[in-house]
């Protein structure tokens, strides 16, 4: 599904901020004001959305992770239901400070959940006082709040999407200092410049910021499935090599059969000589 003109229009991703709250490098990306609030060029948006599906769709066909970043009340919902949808790691709680520049602690973290999931089952948790008990488990339950949805991501993400990069300024900020490419909706009142993949639009609407997560959703789908198609591909085609490689085994008995039947020529012409010598004999006696 490709989002179209008139489905932003209908979620009103055209509407920005205040014409006091805004920020000048967004200008090109303003079609006019209305009431003193500014509006945004959403053909822009169309193409904007087209370009950041297109890559998001690339990442994906690699095999590699996104992250999507979320934390205001309008995007948690939505953007949990998308990234799980597509099976990406997703962050709606609050943004822990270095979860990407200091990556290997927030590991440690998520692996202090299996350990606790373990103590639950193997036994261990049976033989600790209740306190303890109370105390892990207020700790399991934390850890899984803030990042449960992460707990498959094993290394650093490919990309981030963040909606509203103002809110998401610390995320952002460390994606740049690691050099991982930032998607973001951007509004009228944030700053473009740290965005590598700018989407203008509206990202105080739930409607507004849902589709334009299904159009990037469908994208990463799309780059799922040609994955699964060409590992398919690779996997046939490893197939048929290996069938290639054993045939030529016959081959081999077939010339050492050719290479001893010179060897008995010999033999037939020493007895065919045998005889001859024997005559010669009684006439020289």
């Amino acid at each position: 599904m490709r989002t179209n003109f008139d489905q932003l229009l209908e979620a009103g991703c055209h509407f920005g901020h205040l014409k006091r709250k805004w920020n000048p490098a967004m200008a090109p990306y303003i079609f006019a004001e209305r009431n003193g609030i500014h509006i945004i060029d959403l053909n822009k948006t169309v193409v904007k959305i087209e370009e950041a599906a297109e890559a998001l769709k690339n990442i994906a066909k690699s095999g590699r992770k996104i992250l999507f970043v979320g934390t205001k009340k309008q995007a948690q919902e939505v953007l949990a239901a998308k990234a799980q949808e597509i099976g990406m790691p997703y962050i709606t709680e609050r943004w822990a400070g270095g979860m990407l520049t200091n990556f290997p602690t927030i590991r440690k973290a998520v692996k202090k959940m299996t350990t606790i999931d373990k103590m639950m089952t193997d036994g261990t948790f049976d033989n600790i006082s209740k306190r303890e008990k109370l105390q892990i488990t207020r700790q399991r339950e934390k850890l899984e709040k803030n990042l449960g949805s992460i707990a498959d991501l094993t290394r650093l993400p490919s990309a981030l999407f963040v909606v509203d990069v103002m809110k998401e300024h610390i995320a952002v900020a460390e994606a740049n200092r690691l050099g991982i490419p930032v998607f973001g909706i951007i509004d009228t009142n944030s700053d473009p410049a740290p965005i590598d993949f700018v989407i203008p639009a509206n990202d105080d609407a739930t409607k507004s910021i849902e589709v334009i997560l299904n159009a990037v959703a469908e994208a990463i789908k799309e780059g799922l499935e040609e994955r699964k198609v060409e590992k398919a591909d690779e996997d046939a085609a490893a197939a048929q090599e290996e069938v290639v490689e054993e045939a030529p085994a016959p081959k081999e008995r077939r010339t050492r059969v050719r290479k001893a039947a010179p060897k008995a020529e010999p033999e037939k012409v020493a007895t065919a000589e045998a005889p001859v010598e024997a005559p010669v004999e009684e006439k020289t006696e």
